[in-house]
C-alpha cells in the first residue's frame, strides 16, 4: 500500500473495480433502432407486446409483475381449548405467578390452533389446564388458611 502523500483522487486505474456495463445490447434492454415514434419520444408504443416490450416511459422495458400468493396453514377443523378466561381468573383471584404462567400457555395454545399446529396445541392447552388447577388448588388453600387464621385470631380475643 502507498502513503498517502502520492495517492491522486483523479488516478482511477489503481482502484481495480470494473467499470458500469455497457447499455446497448444488454439483454433486457430494447435494440437500438427500428423504433416507431409515438407523440414526440422514439419508441414502441406502450403495451405493445414482444421480447421488448416499451414501458411507461420512453427507453423503460415493461415489467409485468404476478400477484402475490400468501400461504398459510389452514386452521384446525376443531382447535382445541385455551382456557383462556380461567386463566384470567386463576391469575387475578387465585395465584398470581402462576396465573401468568397459565396465560402464557393459554396463548401459545390459540397461536398454534390458528397456525395448524395440533401435537404444539395439544400440549400447550393440556399445560394450561394443569397450571390451572395447580394455581385454583393453591388459591383456595390460601383462602381456607386464611379464614382459619381470622377465626382462630378472632376467637381468642371475645374470650375474656
Amino acid at each position: 500500500m502507498e502513503p498517502q502523500e502520492n495517492w491522486n483522487a483523479s488516478d482511477k486505474s489503481k482502484l481495480l473495480q470494473p467499470g458500469p456495463p455497457p447499455y446497448q445490447g444488454h439483454p433486457g434492454y430494447p435494440p437500438s433502432g427500428n423504433f416507431q415514434s409515438t407523440s414526440g419520444y422514439q419508441g414502441q408504443q406502450y403495451g405493445t407486446s414482444g421480447p421488448y416490450s416499451q414501458g411507461p416511459y420512453p427507453g423503460h422495458p415493461a415489467v409485468n409483475v404476478q400477484p402475490a400468493v400468501y400461504l398459510t396453514n389452514t386452521p384446525l377443523a376443531y382447535p382445541l381449548p385455551d382456557y383462556l378466561g380461567y386463566s384470567i381468573f386463576t391469575l387475578l383471584c387465585c395465584c398470581l405467578p402462576l396465573g401468568i404462567v397459565a396465560l402464557v400457555y393459554s396463548f401459545n395454545t390459540r397461536n398454534a390452533n390458528m397456525s395448524g399446529q395440533q401435537q404444539i396445541a395439544e400440549k400447550n392447552s393440556k399445560m394450561a389446564l394443569t397450571v390451572n388447577h395447580v394455581a385454583l388448588g393453591i388459591g383456595i388453600a390460601l383462602i381456607v388458611v386464611y379464614i382459619v387464621v381470622v377465626v382462630v385470631v378472632n376467637g381468642h380475643h371475645k374470650r375474656p
